[in-house]
């Protein structure tokens, strides 16, 4: 079965409904080895010239991927991602980039698809990712860009269809214990946001699916807490759903609403920490606040629904765009890397629905714009290239959808921006009342319809609704309802859900509504979803036109997703009003590849001897020549102004060809003239060394036959010296002079050793350890008592120097030394530095000499510390007095006592070894404030502040303080504990500073920048 086939280099797809053996390893590489045309149409060829294109010729690709909704574009957009992850680089790194970029489809397939009446797996939502590659054309990473979820779909669908794949895979795939702890049941019957009956489709695994997507997740890079969290947030949705809400009425009659079960908020609420009386109170008032005032409305029942359906549909678009985001965190690529860029554009397909509304205005005003791109790119850009450049050229004529952007997108006069208008005006605002100026500003528009406009030209339509009108698309004629076209645009959230949501302890719940922090509350109306689409689309366009564009058009073959099965009437329009005929038409007439001479010239060049290695002429000249020696047609060449032109693609192909062989040849000429030079480099190394070696060999023996005669003369003469010694000895020989001279001979060397001694004496600096080696092996011994006798002495002299205050001080580095050298990495930069005490201007402030008793004494030490908060992990300031009894902890802004314990009630201190001042103060039971449980301190001064400590400690209650150095301890927190864990961040913990997380209730995660 064929599918594909080629319009120029615009690829046609037509949508088998079934799977193919056209695909895998065997195929891709096949056509990683040929050339466009070489072997049949394929998706892989496309994929392969984009990304050859992008890495050899560095020209920034795009590939658009268009067509109705069904037609195939997410399997093709797969089938791409596949091709370029297999030809590209491989390495442990790139890999890991490779893999995070395929199993981001499954992420985003399974919360932005859903199962349509025209498609099993519709992507509702658009995507276009930018995948970035280094100058080998390996994958650094990418970025995702998602355009408008229809997140109508999460409470409201057609009958056969299904919601997001996620809520399905959820229930499906979980396990028991998760579907617990997420409070859900199996049964997709029990949720009204799920289509009773269209729970399971033919041929989709929602188990298997599930577990590829936690597979899929993990490989991103999310935690098991982030997964955790998302799933949550995914039950939260569908328990919204099953909140039913009945009619109540308030004191003066008036309608209001009220929870008709409470069991599903509560459930909701203990879910993700919310308190369930306020989630009540924010789905059924709504809470109107101007500049001077607050006023509290009761919702009635059909109002309070539209706030909870409302919730929900921004729940689960901000997750969606929460999940876009975090995968964006995992593939991006460094700001210092030069990179190249492919596009990938899948976005949902033109679709004409029995009742189309605003979210399929907008999705055929995205396809209108594409479709323009196409047009002007491929059909009007590429006639006028003739024209410019002197070409000889017969216009092809074909249809231009400006005039439909334009009525759709124009600033002023477009239907957006009427819809704003209409959105913002004061007074009574309603769908009707936007028609209605539809209706007048568009009365004589040529491809705008509606009943009024059919009735003033005396036209009868039966098919045209009151409340609607029709846009004749470039695809054909569809009629959209404008109910809720108002409400959808404006897409409003109460403020009050807002900050419910954003009251909730839930992390991941509570960072999808920073608005809802009332620091960060703002009377500002929110731009609207026409607005913020707009823009997005303008920005899409920006980006497509800055690349080169490959097409591949999508086509579906009947509309019952039959296999086998072929509507000519179908294809044949679609082929219509997708342009594929006036491509057809150009791509005959025209030529299939131009370039400019400049660049031509440059790339073919060395195909030519007279252009290669240097060319002083102009470029059009050199192309000649170029072309002129390989006998190229001219048929099948034409000279622009400024480009060349060449109508085969056998052409091209053949010039590429010639090139390859001209680049060997010249890889074996520089082969050859490199491995000449490195052969005549190393015989002359080698001759020059043979040379120095003879010279140093010669020198070397004549040296060693020197040194052996130069000994045996020696050696005689000491013979012939020791003899006639012996034999004048035996003359003046005595009893007993043997003893006498070796005596005398000991004490002169002893004399002269200590005189030596004597006058070699190091520095009397007590740091100074210096001391002169004995001469003689039997010295060591007395040596060394000598040195250890010097030692003591000049240490007794130094002492004796000190004064009293002088002594404390080393008494208490000696401490700080004991207690924590070797242990915590910040001691050494203490050592040197005095400790004051008095770091916060004691003296000046009466208030807090006040806070300690006459009786104590001085104060030890006087610092300002932060206190940690155990509940939260934020800190505080606080003033810390040290006296000989006490240790008071202050107020920084009033100066008043917080907490005083006594030095009997310490029992002990907990400290980090990194380069931080944490420390936990653990306090006895017995003391007085010991039932509010420990303190978490950080202090500037961590070694001075626990030396003291301990020194008063030992002073007072003549006691050893326990000082514990490690990295995960307890705090005693009320009637519970908590755990601290102290881990370094990415910098190493060199300046010390600190970021506290709770994690969890009974967890404090500390980071050590």
């Amino acid at each position: 079965m064929e599918i594909y086939t080629y319009i120029g280099n615009v690829l046609v797809s037509v949508n088998p409904y079934q799977q193919l053996p056209i695909y895998g390893p065997e195929f891709i590489a096949r056509y990683w080895d040929h050339t466009f045309y070489e072997l049949k149409p394929h998706v892989y060829a496309l994929a392969n010239v984009a990304y050859q294109s992008l890495r050899d010729q560095d020209q920034d690709q795009c590939i658009l991927i268009t067509g109705e909704s069904g037609a195939g574009k997410t399997e093709a957009s797969k089938l791409v991602m596949t091709y370029v992850a297999a030809v590209c680089g491989e390495g442990e790194r790139v890999n890991s980039v490779k893999e995070q970029l395929l199993q981001s489809n499954p992420v985003l397939e399974a919360f932005g698809n859903a199962k349509t009446i025209r498609n099993n797996n519709s992507s509702r939502f658009g995507k276009y990712m930018d995948v970035e590659f280094d100058f080998k054309g390996s994958p650094l990473g990418g970025i995702i860009t998602n355009y408008l979820l229809e997140k109508s779909r999460v409470v409201k669908h057609f009958e056969g269809e299904r919601n997001f794949h996620i809520f399905y895979q959820l229930l499906a795939g979980a396990d028991p214990q998760l579907l617990k702890a997420l409070k859900l049941e199996r049964d997709t019957n029990g949720y009204a946001y799920l289509n009773p009956g269209a729970s399971r489709v033919d041929g989709v695994d929602d188990t298997a699916n599930f577990k590829a997507l936690q597979s899929a997740m993990t490989v991103i890079g999310f935690s098991k807490e982030e997964i955790r969290q998302v799933l949550e947030v995914v039950a939260l949705v569908l328990k919204l759903g099953n909140v039913e809400l009945a009619d109540e009425f308030q004191a003066n009659g008036a309608p209001a609403s009220g929870i008709r079960d409470g069991r599903g908020i509560q459930e909701i609420g203990e879910m993700v920490g919310l308190n369930s009386v306020e989630l009540e109170r924010a789905l059924c008032s709504r809470t109107m606040e101007t500049a001077k005032e607050k006023v509290v409305t009761a919702l009635n029942v059909v109002q309070a629904q539209y706030a909870r359906d409302a919730l929900a549909k921004n729940v689960y678009s901000r997750l969606f765009n929460w999940l876009v985001n975090r995968i964006n965190e995992s593939i991006e690529v460094g700001t210092g890397e030069k990179r190249k860029v492919m596009g990938v554009l899948d976005i949902y397909g033109f679709e004409i629905l029995e009742d189309n509304s605003f979210e399929q205005f907008v999705i055929n005003y995205c396809n209108e714009k594409l479709q323009q791109v196409f047009i002007e790119i491929t059909l009007k850009e590429e006639q006028e290239e003739y024209k410019r450049e002197g070409i000889p050229w017969v216009k092809v004529d074909y249809f231009d959808n400006g005039i439909i952007c334009n009525l759709i997108e124009h600033n002023q006069q477009g239907i957006l921006a009427l819809l704003d208008e209409e959105c913002l005006r004061p007074g009574v605002v309603s769908d009707s009342t936007f028609l209605a100026k539809l209706n007048q500003v568009f009365s004589k528009h040529g491809h705008y319809e509606s009943k009024v406009t059919q009735n003033a030209q005396h036209q009868y339509d039966h098919s045209m609704g009151l409340n609607c009108f029709r846009i004749c698309h470039y695809a054909g004629k569809v009629t959209y309802n404008v109910n809720s076209f108002i409400d959808k645009n404006n897409d409003l959230l109460f403020r009050d859900l807002s900050q419910a949501m954003w009251k909730a302890q839930h992390p991941l719940l509570r960072s999808l509504f920073p608005e809802g922090d009332p620091k960060q509350a703002s009377l500002k109306r929110p731009p609207t979803a026409g607005v913020q689409f707009k823009g997005s689309v303008a920005i899409l366009m920006k980006n497509l036109y800055s690349k080169k564009p490959n097409y591949i058009r999508c086509i579906k073959p009947n509309e019952h997703q039959q296999r086998g099965e072929f509507s000519s009437e179908l294809v044949a329009i679609q082929a219509r009003y997708l342009g594929l005929l006036e491509n057809v038409r150009v791509r005959r007439a025209g030529y299939a590849y131009r370039q400019a001479y400049r660049s031509f010239l440059e790339r073919y060049r060395l195909l030519s001897q007279s252009t290669w290695p240097r060319w002083d002429g102009g470029d059009r000249e050199g192309v000649e020549k170029v072309l002129g020696e390989l006998s190229v047609s001219s048929e099948e060449l034409a000279f622009g102004k400024t480009k060349i032109f060449i109508r085969s693609p056998k052409t091209l192909f053949y010039l590429e060809d010639q090139r390859r062989l001209r680049i060997q040849q010249l890889a074996t000429l520089i082969q050859k003239v490199y491995r000449g030079w490195r052969c005549r480099i190393h015989y002359q190394l080698m001759r020059k060394s043979q040379i120095l070696i003879s010279s140093w060999f010669r020198g070397h023996m004549q040296k060693k036959r020197y040194g052996k005669m130069k000994a045996s003369a020696l050696l005689i003469q000491a013979f012939a010296r020791g003899w006639k010694a012996r034999k004048n000895y035996r003359k003046y020989f005595r009893s007993g002079a043997a003893l006498t001279l070796s005596n005398f001979i000991y004490k002169n060397i002893a004399r002269k050793f200590l005189l030596g001694l004597k006058n070699d004496l190091p520095s009397t600096n007590v740091l100074d350890k210096r001391w002169p080696a004995a001469p003689y092996k039997y010295f060591n011994t007395a040596n060394h008592e000598l040195q250890k006798l010097f030692y003591q002495w000049k240490c007794k002299k130094f002492r004796d120097q000190l004064s009293p205050k002088q002594v404390e001080v080393l008494r208490e580095k000696l401490c700080a030394s004991e207690l924590f050298k070797g242990k915590k990495a910040s001691y050494p930069q203490s050592v040197p530095i005095p400790f004051h005490g008095d770091y916060i201007g004691l003296q000046g402030n009466p208030k807090l000499q006040k806070l300690k008793c006459r009786e104590e004494g001085p104060v030890l030490v006087a610092e300002a510390v932060m206190k940690v908060n155990r509940g939260n992990g934020k800190t505080s300031s606080r003033i810390l007095l040290l006296t000989k009894g006490h240790v008071i902890i202050a107020d920084t802004k009033n100066s008043q006592a917080k907490a005083v314990i006594a030095l009997n009630g310490v029992a002990g201190v907990s400290v980090t070894s990194f380069k931080d001042g944490l420390f936990s103060l653990h306090l006895s039971e017995i003391s007085s404030v010991g039932s509010k449980g420990d303190f978490l301190l950080v202090s500037e001064h961590v070694i001075e502040l626990l030396t003291k400590m301990y020194q008063a400690v030992l002073d007072a209650t003549q006691r050893q303080l326990p000082v514990t150095v490690t990295e995960e301890f307890s705090v005693r927190f009320k009637e519970s504990s908590l755990a601290v864990k102290v881990i370094q961040g990415p910098g190493g913990g060199g300046n010390g500073k600190l970021s506290c997380k709770k994690k969890g209730s009974r967890c404090l995660e500390v980071t050590v920048q």
